[in-house]
């Protein structure tokens, strides 16, 4: 085995790339839909880390968690405070097993943490 890519359910294709994309500055990569007018799914990716994004009902739960390991998160977080996105404020807080941590809830209450071993 050597990769795990988590689905996360989505409902407003618009919101999603928003914030996924604008915000936190994944890079769509491929979509695809059965047809016009079924539902989205489609994967972004930032460095290694890939997620599905998918409004099929079935494929996953909203309100799932990821926690995902990144260095240099303070360059990170500086990153989405500049961008001054009006739904998310995350700040950095240490965990009681000392690592940093910063946690962003999606606009469908996916939540995504990153952290950096101290």
């Amino acid at each position: 085995m050597s990769e795990i890519i988590p689905l996360f359910r989505v409902f407003d294709e618009t919101k999603a790339k928003e914030f996924y994309i604008q915000y936190l500055g994944f890079t769509l990569d491929w979509e695809h839909r059965f047809d016009d007018s079924a539902p989205l799914y489609m994967q972004i990716s930032r460095d290694s880390l890939k997620i599905h994004l998918t409004e099929h009902y079935g494929d996953c739960s909203p309100g799932a968690a990821i926690r995902v390991d990144l260095v240099g998160i303070e360059h990170f977080h500086e990153q989405l405070i500049q961008k001054n996105y009006p739904y998310s404020r995350p700040g950095i807080e240490i965990a009681p097993w000392n690592s940093k941590e910063l946690c962003v809830i999606d606009p469908f209450g996916n939540k995504i943490i990153f952290y950096e071993e101290s």
